[in-house]
């Protein structure tokens, strides 16, 4: 990272970075992390001004919250202010694979973030991929004296997990917000389910106190009332449904994706990622894409709030990473 002093002339020749389109995205003059901190606190701004109880929940990048990226580092106040909770893959299952327990200096790096955002008052919600009961029981045994919640999952994100057969920690209370919950559902990929109606109903089904679900449906928005349906558990108690959103990846099935960007990309358009054919990475600084994702009628952002979900769960978070390795190439 260059030093503050030489940021003002950046800003000045890139338009403030935020919204910089310049093709080059290992222009060291960059600060990935920051501009991804900004992009966090702009989406979560403008999310609560319509809704004030609405829930910004980012997955990974836990070391966007300390001004070096290290545990003992100073927090910044103004991203930790802006999120509910912090989701983490993979802290005690699955960092080199499914069943594969991540390793112990892995888990005690992240856990020394994770921890700090806990006294916060934060909540941490972590994704373990393992499907043996054992490991399963142990990964949600670890995340509760953590004071986690956990889920236990396939890599694919396609299930209902079977087991164990009710959710780990099952609550009856109503779920208002996110310190409430107890336990929650991480299904993003609705394949498994021939119909929207199929979806619905199995999801309403369950016991958990969070849905993590996508906010589409084979192309299709789901509607407020769909939402609704979800927003109660099987005993009659409300729970929280949260929509998924991509904020440092384009997918190349969503609304907003055009066919002309496969031959003629926008600046802001960068890689394809060669572990998820179809999502390309995005200089997600750049006001252009930003504005796909929030401030507008248009955006994915204001059509979650419009279809009545009670928060957003950001992936790519640590999109950060991808630019700061070709800048450092």
């Amino acid at each position: 990272m260059i030093k503050k002093v030489f940021l003002t002339f950046f800003v000045l020749l890139f338009t403030s970075c935020v919204g910089g389109s310049s093709n080059d995205s290992s222009n060291t003059q960059i600060d990935f992390r920051n501009e991804m901190r900004k992009f966090v606190i702009s989406i979560s701004e403008y999310a609560k001004s319509v809704n004030p109880d609405f829930i910004v929940i980012p997955q990974n990048g836990v070391q966007l919250i300390t001004e070096n990226g290290e545990p003992d580092g100073k927090l910044v106040e103004e991203y930790v202010k802006a999120i509910d909770g912090q989701a983490q893959e993979d802290l005690f299952y699955g960092f080199k694979g499914d069943n594969i327990p991540t390793p112990l200096e892995e888990v005690n790096w992240l856990t020394s973030f994770l921890d700090r955002l806990v006294k916060k008052g934060k909540k941490v919600l972590v994704i373990n991929y393992c499907w043996d009961k054992n490991k399963i029981n142990d990964a949600y045994q670890k995340s509760y004296q953590k004071g986690y919640i956990s889920i236990a999952t396939c890599r694919e994100l396609n299930c209902i997990p079977p087991y164990p057969p009710y959710p780990y920690n099952k609550n009856d209370n109503d779920i208002f917000s996110i310190q409430d919950a107890k336990n929650f559902l991480y299904l993003i990929n609705p394949e498994n389910f021939p119909s929207k109606e199929a979806f619905l109903t199995a999801l309403e089904n369950t016991y958990y106190d969070v849905l993590i679900i996508d906010a589409f449906f084979n192309g299709n928005l789901l509607s407020k009332e769909d939402v609704n349906r979800l927003n109660v558990k099987p005993n009659g108690a409300r729970r929280l449904v949260i929509a998924y959103m991509s904020i440092g990846e384009a997918e190349d099935y969503r609304y907003y994706w055009k066919d002309e960007w496969k031959t003629n990309p926008p600046d802001w358009l960068d890689e394809e990622n060669p572990d998820w054919p179809g999502n390309y990475k995005v200089k997600y600084w750049n006001k252009e894409w930003q504005s796909i994702i929030y401030g507008n009628e248009n955006s994915y952002l204001q059509k979650i709030l419009n279809a009545g979900f009670d928060g957003v769960y950001l992936d790519i978070i640590d999109a950060f990473e991808y630019f700061e390795g070709k800048s450092n190439k």
